[in-house]
């Protein structure tokens, strides 16, 4: 064998070598990307998944006329003022009567959530025949006695270092032998609002107010943006000093802090248009802002990897500059504009930054029914829950976060069907 293949099969040796270790350190990045992943996901997934389950305490009511102060003929007035936990304080204390001391009947009084009163009201309320007899309720537990449950409270750590004591671990297994706990699906989570108390906090304000920054943001970011795509790449002129300064502002808007469009939405939308702050419609603007520059990059990558031949038979046809735009053009790039703009949408509903400068962060209780009411958003709930010092709202904090996580899957689903749909091939 010469020296010359020696030296040939030596180097393709090295370059195989080369090639296996390569592969071998890509696999290990994915192996390594995945792990981390899984770990982050296992990690919210086992503190969140308790937070759709919550703790109910069932009661033995007497709807008394006389400590209520209203019967059965009462206006609808005097039925809502009523002081209805008066009724679940005695029937607390029928049910535990050795209870003494101002410490132990206060605690006594925190078995159950203080929307036990407001729930009592409505069922009153709405039938008033209940006056002047026993029923049995299920109330929301106190967030402590939740916790306990869900097996988050040691009992065999010292009493001075829990917070559940001693007398109330009593009344816990007095309760549950009495099978008066039970743990259900916490339909809260969903269908309420923010609140101070964690048992009784849930993602509707939320979810609503994410939903109308969001609708905000689509109709004012998509048709400029596409506007603009289309603009740049089928009618600018080319080499203009002008329209290069415009693409190169464009490429740095995307690559701009979130936070300065919070700024700039904080000086121009509520200093200079006196916006309300704490809106969808604050949030939507700002948020269109911050989307623009991402999803007009998108649409021009897709506008431009369409097929010049497609345009120039359209123009031999007789077709108009606006006509080949409008009936070929976007037609066939529409799967990469819709998917740009899924990106642009999925980064806006992930943002805090900007919504924190424009006041989006105050404590919201109602749930918002249009653009200008008070609202928060998905993000701004997770920072403030996180924020919380009640160990309750550290579960909620994790279920929030799989919520938004699953909005944002169901966006990048929603995403791939329409590039499915809108994909043609040539």
């Amino acid at each position: 064998m010469s020296e010359t293949t020696k030296k040939i099969q030596q180097g393709l040796k090295k370059r195989y070598a080369r090639e296996k270790r390569f592969r071998f350190f890509g696999l290990l990045s994915i192996l390594i990307s995945f792990t981390f992943l899984l770990v982050l996901l296992t990690t919210i997934s086992s503190k969140g998944l308790p937070a759709f389950q919550q703790t109910y305490i069932k009661l033995d009511v007497l709807l008394d006329e006389d400590v209520l102060g209203v019967n059965k003929t009462s206006e609808h007035q005097a039925l809502f003022a009523a002081n209805y936990g008066k009724v679940i304080k005695n029937s607390l204390k029928t049910m535990f009567p050795n209870v003494k001391g101002r410490k132990q009947k206060r605690a006594l009084k925190n078995l159950v959530s203080k929307s036990a009163a407001y729930d009592l009201r409505d069922e009153v309320i709405k039938n008033p025949d209940l006056l002047g007899t026993t029923r049995s309720f299920w109330f929301l537990a106190k967030d402590d006695i939740d916790m306990f449950m869900k097996g988050k409270i040691d009992r065999n750590v010292p009493e001075a270092d829990r917070r559940i004591k001693d007398y109330q671990l009593l009344w816990i297994e007095q309760l549950m032998t009495e099978e008066r706990l039970e743990k259900r699906f916490n339909t809260v989570l969903f269908s309420a609002g923010d609140s101070r108390e964690p048992e009784q906090a849930g993602l509707k304000g939320a979810v609503m107010g994410s939903l109308f920054t969001m609708l905000v943001t689509f109709f004012l970011s998509f048709p400029i943006a596409v506007a603009a795509a289309a603009y740049l790449e089928e009618f600018a002129p080319q080499n203009n000093r002008w329209v290069d300064m415009i693409e190169i502002n464009i490429n740095n808007l995307a690559a701009v802090p979130s936070i300065v469009f919070g700024l700039l939405g904080l000086a121009v939308y509520i200093s200079f248009f006196g916006i309300p702050r704490s809106t969808p419609l604050i949030g939507g603007l700002v948020l269109a802002l911050m989307s623009l520059p991402t999803i007009i990059i998108a649409s021009r990558a897709a506008i431009k990897s369409v097929p010049s031949s497609i345009k120039e038979a359209a123009v031999g046809l007789g077709a108009s500059p606006i006509q080949v735009l409008f009936q070929h053009t976007l037609p066939l790039a529409m799967p990469g504009i819709l998917t740009g703009t899924i990106i642009g949408m999925a980064q806006a509903l992930g943002e805090t930054a900007p919504l924190l400068m424009i006041g989006m962060v105050a404590f919201v209780a109602e749930v918002p029914s249009g653009v200008m009411d008070p609202s928060t958003v998905m993000p701004v709930q997770i920072y403030l829950w996180s924020d919380s010092p009640e160990r309750a709202f550290t579960e909620r904090t994790s279920a929030a976060i799989m919520v938004l996580l699953g909005f944002l899957v169901l966006m990048n689903l929603f995403a791939i069907m329409l590039r499915k749909k809108f994909e043609r091939h040539w």
